[in-house]
């Protein structure tokens, strides 16, 4: 009999515990309880410690309210232009109604990811393959609205949608990739033939820079030595004028002139006329004679018109003069070329009056002085 009572005192204990778990729920954060009585919805239990009645009420589901990801398999997509591609995504929802989510679907993920398959290949098969793989995020917007909408009444919110790669062909990757390959060595010589481009431009324009500078130079340099002559050439004129030569000075200034005009260049075969002496004797004599000229000294007032007058003529008696001896060289030169090794007598020039040298005045050309 105490046995007896015993077992039963044993078994009203287990029931009583076991009344009293079952009667206490702890729901943690985040997470909802859908709780039925007979089967029949009663209410959601939220987190945190919770009463039911034994035995009559039944946890139907646990929601986890938490924003959730799946990630589904690859998916052979056509596009527009009959290529297949294989295209993963990702999904990011939630679950705002519990009870929604319980009793309106079966089994929400599954319609998901069918839904986001067919909708998926509503928008790809739009598209042709490249505007497929350029329009990311009007894929991932067009699939969250439509997705948004249909699952809104089942108490379940797609937060994003994301397309994580779109795998073509192998085939048309291959292509793809000799596309992009000749495109870069595309631009790869349209930027070199650029730059060899502004290598010659910017060369061209330092050279003409340079030759600019350099003609710039060049030109005041010969501007600075005409004006340095035209000051040296004023300087002597001025200091000639001013200082009245006599015609003594004048004489020695042409016998000085004399080997310069031997020493040209172009004068390869000087030749001496034979009547010098005679020439250097009427020199002497008309130099002796002048030594008592009045006009020997300097007077301080110039006539500049005689004075240009008569450097005028002294400057025409010396180009005839070497006009004459290069007349006489050139036909030695071809005497001498005509004749080989044979020589002949040339003609001598007539004497250069002291007068025509000196640039006198009274010079009339004929090798005499003109007589009063």
């Amino acid at each position: 009999m105490e046995v007896v009572i015993g077992v039963l005192i044993f078994v009203i204990a287990l029931f009583a515990v076991i009344t009293l778990v079952r009667s206490v729920r702890i729901v943690p954060q985040q997470r909802m309880d859908v709780v039925e009585r007979l089967g029949k919805y009663k209410r959601t239990l939220s987190p945190g410690l919770n009463l039911l009645v034994p035995f009559v009420d039944a946890v139907r589901t646990k929601v986890d309210m938490r924003e959730q990801v799946v990630s589904f398999p690859p998916q052979p997509v056509i596009t527009s232009d009959n290529l297949v591609v294989s295209i993963d995504t990702v999904l990011y929802f939630k679950v705002v109604d519990p009870v929604r989510a319980t009793y309106e679907i079966s089994n929400f993920l599954q319609a998901i990811e069918q839904l986001t398959v067919t909708t998926l290949r509503n928008v790809i098969g739009s598209l042709d393959l490249e505007r497929a793989l350029t329009s990311r995020e009007e894929i991932n917007r067009h699939l969250s609205s439509v997705l948004d909408e249909t699952t809104g009444r089942w108490g379940i919110k797609v937060t994003r949608v994301e397309i994580k790669a779109i795998e073509p062909p192998p085939s048309i990757r291959d292509s793809m990739e000799k596309q992009m390959r000749a495109e870069r060595e595309r631009r790869a010589t349209i930027l070199n033939a650029e730059g060899h481009k502004q290598a010659a431009i910017l060369t061209a324009e330092g050279e003409k820079q340079s030759q600019v500078l350099r003609a710039d130079g060049d030109r005041q340099a010969r501007i600075l030595q005409a004006e340095g002559q035209a000051k040296a050439i004023r300087t002597v004129f001025d200091a000639i004028h001013t200082a009245n030569p006599s015609q003594k000075v004048l004489a020695y200034q042409y016998l000085q002139a004399l080997p310069q005009i031997a020493n040209g260049s172009a004068n390869k075969v000087w030749i001496v006329p034979a009547e010098l002496n005679k020439a250097l004797e009427g020199l002497g004599g008309a130099l002796g004679g002048l030594a008592n000229m009045v006009g020997d000294k300097p007077s301080e007032s110039v006539d500049s018109g005689a004075v240009e007058r008569e450097a005028a003529a002294a400057a025409q008696a010396a180009a005839d003069e070497a006009q004459a001896v290069n007349e006489q060289v050139r036909a030695a030169e071809a005497q001498v070329s005509g004749d080989g090794n044979s020589t002949k007598s040339l003609p001598a020039p007539e004497p250069v009056p002291p007068s025509a040298a000196l640039g006198s005045a009274d010079y009339n050309g004929a090798g005499e002085p003109e007589r009063a």
